[in-house]
């Protein structure tokens, strides 16, 4: 089992990447790992930049935590992700603009791209649109991640999760490249649908393929 200062490094090394990759910019966003009873996740409206692994808060299930830092103000749709999925150890929300284009027009992926087997079904869902950091919409992310790995949120952004920080982050990117992907594709005409039995096929490939495959 990873330690706590492992976990935190690994927080702080995929908040490095969000800008980089083009997952978010400035502040917005936020990471966290699941860790015994409750999870680590980033700081409020702190750049990714000047956070150290000591800055992470430790927050428990009922959203008690004892930080001179505050938590993401999203720290509940964290909490409750993991409530509702003893699969997942981490989660990555970000506002890429592919992902938040679609999300603004609260549109869902669908099975265009064989790749759409990243989120474990053959969409990636749009939540209902709450305010940020509320319950309600902490509730509609959940319903949005049932049988997923990832979703978007109406006039929001996206999140993706795994079971790691490194698997939720390359989810992160594959699910903003199938966003980015399928923007184009419906500037260039009407996208062919892959069949259910398709996508099945490829889940079942993705058993063993590359970070899909870790644990």
């Amino acid at each position: 089992m990873s330690t706590d200062q492992t976990l935190r490094e690994q927080i702080v090394a995929g908040g490095l990447q969000l800008t980089p990759s083009g997952l978010s910019q400035g502040t917005s966003g936020n990471l966290s790992v699941r860790h015994g009873d409750g999870f680590l996740i980033t700081p409020s409206g702190m750049p990714y930049g000047d956070i150290a692994p000591v800055d992470i808060v430790p927050v428990n299930m009922d959203g008690h935590y004892e930080h001179a830092r505050r938590p993401s103000s999203e720290w509940r749709f964290h909490r409750d992700i993991y409530a509702a999925r003893p699969d997942v150890h981490a989660i990555v929300h970000a506002h890429p603009p592919y992902s938040t284009g679609l999300a603004m027009c609260r549109l869902a992926i669908p099975a265009t791209h064989y790749m759409i087997a990243v989120s474990g079904g053959d969409s990636i869902r749009c939540s209902d649109y709450y305010t940020y950091g509320t319950q309600e919409l902490s509730d509609a992310v959940v319903r949005a991640l049932e049988g997923r790995l990832a979703c978007l949120m109406a006039n929001h952004g996206m999140i993706a999760v795994g079971a790691s920080m490194e698997q939720a982050m390359w989810r992160a990117i594959e699910v903003e490249t199938l966003a980015r992907q399928y923007t184009i594709a419906l500037q260039v005409g009407k996208p062919v649908m892959l069949r259910n039995e398709e996508v099945t096929q490829v889940i079942e490939k993705f058993g063993n393929y590359g970070l899909m495959s870790k644990k």
